[in-house]
């Protein structure tokens, strides 16, 4: 059965979603903004003394906090003051940037660290309205302006804002965050996971000045391949109904004028039979301008279709191969830690170009919003995933409400980007009622808020008790999902790698097979014969032989081995091989590729040539 989205139901479900979140959608990356990136003054607060009193109770929740509430950014004022810190003379961190690869006494540091930024406001009309916009700040933060609280935000990879016009001052504006970068076992990710937790404030943060009725978000999709069908809407902040909105796209001569209804929203449907659509071979993007009564909104988007037809996956009704790779959001070949400008994701996505994949498996969380527009730029296929890892609380609502949360924020920044065609709700997660119950949810969830695009999650794999070398995926969790996908490590984890050669595959589901991950570890430089571990000759017989063994499933439409470049993990102990990475990148964390690349380079080479469609 071929599952194709057309215009009018998917409009009814996706607008929906997003009306229901249309207080956390802000599209903020194509607009002018006020940088508040670069230096800022930190206090390492271990024990929190800046946010709690000696009997433990909140500074923030009560009437008169002390001067030594850190967010007050106290100064004394005559000589027998009391004030036991003084950010002005405090150290400073780069934003954005994690704090553990700028400051040596806190490469393991988990706890509170205050961020100060002082600024004056920009210049603006009387009637303008401001936001300060987060990228990310990982995991809590607590943000205050000039001594008020704006909010907290849980979530270490998703954006977040505040409305901060009756707030912000002319000059002399104080904006502190304690970022908190605990791991709790209710949490998303939970306690154990095989990245690096980094901590601070990760990516940009600006300044947002827009006018009293601004052009707050919009969605558009191809949703109709056989008619080359747009269908989409534009939300207004602050219309009261009866507004106009001019919807163009000067390169398909598409011109049109909406009106919003009381809630903001204005929705649209045209036909461009003559646009190129979006694929990696031409990823043609078209500059879409919406233009109200003060406010302009300039974008640039791809159009396209992604369906599955039985056990085909389809890219604008072709068949399509995935020539993948997994990434984290991890650039280690200078000074380390996480991705921190356009420059450093483009050089992940150019070593992934240079295996000829047309596909990223963005893990395990939604990465920086550079990334995905820099995929949707350079021709690269997107699978993007929240942190629902491992195991997870599956029984607690709050955590829940956290991924569902998480999910949300990377739907909305990201739905119009041509280059993502996969949702990715968990990986790795053991099955039980409560688990299936927690995914099901976060499943009707993300089809909710957008309808266009396929769900998976990476699965695992188990064998058959009367037969050991037959290898069986079968998870209620495949039935909700678009693609069935899992990860397995033969040769590895399990076996050696010549075990691949034995294995054959049972797969119960009349749906497209993705291999979300495979491979093992090698120290770059590190060589031997083929049956010494650690050595690049071991990962690359991993490679030549699980290839081999995937390209006889049944399905099989791709795969992202595990994974581009090494990465730190504390989980990786052994000294003189990991020395706090996992080893298993076919580039080495100082960008040097293993000879496991360029087997990968080769069988993609091979795939990509025309694939026939049955």
């Amino acid at each position: 059965m071929k599952k194709i989205i057309h215009s009018l139901g998917w409009l009814a479900v996706l607008f929906s979603g997003i009306a229901s979140a249309a207080d956390t959608a802000l599209q903020v990356y194509t607009r002018d903004t006020h940088s508040l990136n670069g230096e800022w003054r930190i206090i390492v607060d271990p024990y929190e003394n800046g946010f709690y009193n000696y009997r433990y109770e909140p500074f923030d929740q009560q009437e008169n906090p002390s001067v030594n509430a850190f967010f007050t950014d106290s100064k004394m004022q005559k000589s027998t003051d009391l004030v036991e810190y003084d950010f002005d003379k405090a150290p400073t961190l780069q934003v954005p940037g994690d704090w553990n690869t700028q400051n040596e006494k806190l490469y393991y540091y988990e706890g509170s660290v205050w961020y100060r930024k002082t600024f004056d406001a920009p210049a603006m009309q009387d009637t303008d309205r401001v936001f300060v916009y987060f990228g990310a700040v990982n995991y809590r933060a607590d943000v205050y302006l000039n001594g008020k609280k704006l909010g907290v935000h849980v979530g270490g990879f998703t954006p977040f804002h505040y409305e901060v016009t009756d707030k912000i001052k002319a000059q002399g504006n104080s904006l502190i965050i304690k970022v908190d970068n605990k791991r709790h076992a209710d949490a998303v990710p939970t306690l154990n996971t095989d990245w690096w937790n980094y901590g601070g404030i990760t990516r940009t943060v600006q300044l947002v000045v827009v006018p009293e009725t601004f052009i707050r978000d919009y969605t558009i999709a191809l949703t109709s391949l056989e008619n080359k069908t747009v269908s989409g809407r534009v939300l207004l902040d602050g219309a009261k109904g009866g507004e106009t909105v001019q919807l163009t796209l000067p390169e398909l001569n598409i011109k049109q004028t909406l009106t919003a209804d009381k809630s903001g929203q204005a929705s649209f449907r045209f036909s461009v039979p003559d646009a190129q659509l979006w694929s990696p071979e031409n990823p043609k993007r078209y500059t879409v301008e919406f233009q109200s009564d003060a406010d302009k909104l300039t974008d640039k988007i791809g159009l396209r279709t992604i369906t599955t037809k039985g056990k085909q996956l389809l890219l604008n009704g072709e068949p399509l191969f995935l020539r993948g790779i997994s990434v984290h959001e991890e650039y280690s070949a200078e000074n380390g830690g996480r991705v921190r400008n356009k420059g450093e994701a483009k050089q992940l996505l150019l070593w992934a170009k240079d295996l000829n994949a047309n596909f990223v498996r963005l893990a395990h969380y939604p990465h920086n919003e550079d990334m995905v527009r820099l995929a949707d730029e350079m021709g690269l296929l997107v699978w993007s995933e929240i942190p629902v890892y491992w195991t997870i609380n599956w029984t607690n609502e709050a955590t829940y409400q956290n991924a569902e949360d998480q999910l949300s924020a990377m739907i909305e920044r990201d739905k119009n980007r041509a280059a993502i065609i996969i949702w990715s709700l968990a990986n790795e997660t053991p099955v039980s009622a409560a688990r299936n119950r927690f995914l099901e949810r976060l499943a009707k969830k993300a089809r909710s808020l957008d309808n266009t695009r396929l769900l998976s999650a990476a699965m695992e794999k188990h064998y058959r008790s009367d037969n050991p070398n037959i290898a069986v995926v079968e998870d209620p969790l495949a039935e909700l999902v678009d693609l069935v996908s899992f990860n397995q490590y033969i040769g590895w984890y399990d076996g050696l790698p010549e075990k691949a050669e034995r294995v054959t595959w049972e797969i119960p589901y009349n749906k497209p097979v993705f291999i979300s991950e495979f491979g093992g570890g090698a120290k770059q430089g590190y060589h031997g014969d083929a049956n010494t571990i650690w050595t690049e000759e071991y990962q690359e017989s991993i490679y030549l032989k699980t290839l081999a063994m995937l390209d006889k499933i049944d399905g099989y439409v791709g795969t992202s081995p595990w994974i581009l470049a090494d990465f730190r993990s504390p989980r990786r102990l052994l000294n003189g091989i990991q020395d706090d990475f996992n080893r298993k990148g076919v580039v080495s964390n100082k960008g040097i590729k293993k000879k496991a690349f360029y087997v990968l380079r080769d069988y993609y080479q091979a795939k990509a040539k025309p694939v026939t469609q049955e």
